[in-house]
């Protein structure tokens, strides 16, 4: 994990949920970015009356704002694209009503700063897959569309999309009717606008014959179904999907609830780490002891 400043080049609206901010980035190299189709990097936004976030610092080998108060306001987000040769980044923004993250990219122009760090990602098919099914809302949309531009094996893919509005689909319009990639979308739904259908969805769905494998990426509860299905209905192993919950409806009143108990609940998933499991079981023991104490 690394740290660079980024630098907003260029800004334009793709439609009135997403918007497609470039930035330069001159330590794009520092971010160690794991280069896969639905890498993500914390993006770190200047505080009130200011116009670009302090530096991180290394201490410990960790990049952090050691010793800052308050700490600027960060949010994990998709790299739509990356060019190493240019050192320059795009990022499409969900934007909503409100939140520093939203306000920030919707009055982006060129010239201003972030801060970027904590590279990361979590696509990852097993060469042997016959069929991917892709899982998205909103908030995963951007991760989608890379994912599908990069798409380059014979295996076949179901995309089940939750989105506000028609032109959201058509974001991903350069693939749909592509040969074997088959686009399900379910409009006005979840998104925060109503209840989310997308675990009910994937429930419904007649798979394919063969091997399968899931990505998902969306609503935090959502992500539980649809993990549980498949690994408990289905039978599936945990190397055969990567269920990603991107955000939680109603996260103030979750976070509120959860910093009663957060230290012991998160115990469980350092527990299983020092017991030499692999982070993806650790994070599922961890989100077993959340449904359990009712989060």
């Amino acid at each position: 994990m690394g740290y660079s400043t980024a630098r907003v080049s260029d800004a334009a609206d793709l439609n009135p949920r997403l918007r497609r901010i470039r930035f330069d980035v001159p330590g794009l190299e520092q971010l160690r970015l794991p280069d896969g189709a639905d890498e993500a990097v914390g993006i770190y936004f200047p505080r009130d009356g200011e116009t670009s976030p302090p530096p991180m610092t290394l201490r410990d080998g960790v990049w952090a704002y050691h010793d800052v108060d308050p700490v600027p306001p960060g949010r994990s987000y998709s790299v739509r694209a990356v060019d190493h040769e240019s050192r320059s980044m795009t990022v499409d923004f969900v934007v909503h009503s409100r939140g520093p993250a939203t306000m920030w990219a919707q009055g982006a122009r060129p010239g201003d700063e972030v801060g970027m760090s904590h590279a990361r990602g979590w696509y990852g098919p097993p060469p042997t897959a016959d069929w991917h099914l892709l899982v998205a809302d909103l908030a995963g949309l951007p991760a989608l569309a890379r994912i599908l531009d990069e798409h380059n094996s014979p295996a076949s893919v179901i995309a089940v999309v939750e989105v506000a509005a028609d032109d959201d689909v058509a974001y991903l319009s350069n693939r749909v009717g592509s040969t074997g990639t088959r686009i399900i979308p379910h409009v006005g739904t979840g998104n925060g606008l109503a209840p989310s259908v997308l675990g009910t969805a994937v429930r419904r769905l007649t798979l394919p014959e063969g091997q399968g494998y899931c990505w998902f990426a969306g609503e935090a509860a959502q992500s539980r179904d649809v993990r549980k299905y498949l690994r408990n209905d289905r039978g599936w192993q945990r190397d055969r999907y990567d269920i990603i919950g991107y955000w939680r409806a109603e996260g103030e009143n979750w976070a509120r609830r959860y910093a009663e108990h957060g230290d012991e609940l998160f115990a469980v998933y350092q527990r299983a780490i020092s017991a030499g499991k692999s982070e993806k079981a650790a994070a599922e023991e961890f989100d077993e002891a959340l449904e359990r104490a009712g989060l």
